[in-house]
């Protein structure tokens, strides 16, 4: 089986609706994918009637990416994704959270576009916002994509680079999620967490190995290891590292449609880390 559990839709930001997500997947040949937009699940009704549609033995796993602050282990807290996988969407805590973090982004992308149009830049802030769906998070992405269509760059890729990424003048910070709440929350949730991309250095300073075991002792389920991010060397440390803290060992592409290079399924998790995945979950369940 061909598996791919961190994929994006429109509903964040990637560039395929949840219903082409699914489209897309199944042409590329896989027989499974999750759904992982950042902090919400409005996608999920849509691409599981794309699912239902099909009848052809497809599966879904409705998911969602949180961005959370974590202590990296050497003094400073850091940026971790968490994939959170078949929680129940209707959780009161993850619900107040994930809509304040919506709120949040939304408003962060609106500031950074504002501070670019008033510098010069020919981006229309009331514009990008308007063509949000009406619940998604929104984010650097839709920015960058803005730069793209007016011809300031070649690529979101670049936009990020020169302009939207941390070391860019326009980068405005956030407020994520403690990850040991986000852990706690989702597991309350009837949900499994994967820690996403966690050696990625290329994204930013990441977390040690020792904090990687903190979070398996509060409740995280699993890692992500094939990522496009990692290296080979760092792939086999990061098997290694579950394999001693008995964590579930995950790959994904981290599939954000045209907004990045990647092609979906690029990176593929086990048959068996999935039913070990949908095993521990009791909040919702795989479509198909």
């Amino acid at each position: 089986m061909l598996i791919d559990l961190h994929t994006h839709s429109t509903e964040s930001d990637g560039t395929d609706t949840p219903a082409g997500l699914v489209t897309t997947a199944v042409a590329a040949g896989l027989d499974a994918i999750a759904i992982t937009d950042h902090d919400t699940t409005a996608g999920w009704a849509e691409a599981e009637r794309a699912v239902r549609e099909l009848g052809s033995g497809f599966r879904l796993v409705p998911g969602a990416e949180l961005s959370c602050s974590c202590p990296d282990g050497n003094g400073r807290t850091v940026t971790v994704h968490l994939l959170a996988y078949l929680f129940d969407p209707e959780s009161p805590a993850l619900m107040r959270e994930q809509s304040r973090l919506r709120a949040e982004r939304r408003e962060r992308l609106r500031e950074m576009a504002r501070r670019m149009a008033a510098d010069g830049f020919p981006v229309d802030p009331d514009r990008i916002m308007a063509e949000l769906p009406t619940d998604s998070p929104g984010g650097r992405p839709h920015l960058g994509r803005a730069l793209v269509e007016s011809g300031v760059v070649d690529s979101v890729d670049e936009a990020f680079a020169r302009y939207l990424g941390s070391s860019g003048g326009y980068y405005l910070p956030r407020t994520d999620t403690p990850v040991h709440r986000a852990i706690e929350m989702i597991n309350e949730a009837g949900g499994a967490t994967v820690l996403a991309h966690p050696f990625a250095t290329k994204r930013g300073p990441t977390v040690s190995p020792e904090v990687v075991a903190e979070l398996a002792e509060r409740g995280l389920a699993g890692i992500e290891i094939d990522h496009p991010d990692h290296d080979e060397p760092t792939r086999e440390r990061l098997r290694a590292l579950a394999a001693e803290l008995s964590l579930i060992p995950t790959g994904s592409s981290d599939y954000h449609g045209t907004n990045k290079t990647i092609r979906i399924g690029q990176e593929t998790t086990p048959a068996e880390s999935l039913e070990r995945i949908v095993a521990r979950c009791t909040g919702s369940k795989v479509v198909g």
